[in-house]
């Protein structure tokens, strides 16, 4: 009666410092069957990257040729650099039945959505207070503070655009909110839409009940 599914493409956005990555990471090690999609980037690998385990990282001539054929599902110029999602493997996965995990910007949320409305679950994440934000962001102590400025400023135009998501995560107290996380994907998993093997066990199962009438 179980059977099988198409997955989930599970979309999660949030303003930096808001709790995304480390919500998405956490949902990755503690669930099986959902994968991390890996981004393609034409911009040069930090020291702690490695090759497709955090992004796929390729020449400018072979991203636009990505994009001009159609083999990216979603793509952004970033601070001069791009950044995009090959559509294949992520084709590949949904139909074999596992859910893959997308952690971008809206912009990237927006076209998925345009691209495979009927394949996605979108959540964003929000943070508790504007105080809050910047506190996280200044405890990382990774940015300077133009840096925690600028993030800041684009947080303010980032969260309006929560609306535009099918899902919304107050990320206060982060067990509370990857609860809620792993809620969603467990729902989303159950959807009738996604299990479209199943409608010949549950008329299996009317006949069984009616003695096969």
């Amino acid at each position: 009666m179980d059977g099988a599914r198409r997955g989930v493409l599970l979309v999660v956005s949030s303003p930096s410092g808001a709790g995304k990555t480390s919500l998405t990471r956490r949902l990755i090690e503690t669930e099986i069957g959902i994968e991390l999609s890996i981004s393609v980037t034409t911009r040069a690998p930090r020291s702690t990257e490695r090759e497709r385990h955090d992004y796929r990282f390729i020449s400018l001539d072979k991203f636009a040729a990505m994009r001009d054929t159609g083999k990216l599902l979603e793509w952004a110029e970033v601070f001069g650099n791009f950044y995009g999602t090959p559509r294949a493997p992520v084709e590949a996965a949904l139909a074999a039945g596992r859910d893959v995990l997308f952690d971008i910007d809206w912009q990237g949320a927006r076209q998925i959505r345009e691209s495979a409305p009927a394949d996605l679950a979108s959540v964003f994440i929000l943070p508790p207070s504007a105080g809050e934000l910047r506190h996280r962001l200044e405890t990382r102590a990774e940015d300077t503070a133009d840096v925690i400025a600028r993030r800041l400023a684009g947080a303010a135009a980032e969260i309006v655009h929560w609306d535009e998501y099918d899902y919304v995560i107050v990320n206060d107290a982060f067990e509370v909110a990857f609860d809620q996380l792993r809620a969603i994907l467990v729902a989303e998993r159950l959807r009738t839409g996604r299990r479209s093997v199943m409608a010949a066990g549950v008329e299996r199962l009317r006949r069984d009940l009616t003695g096969g009438a």
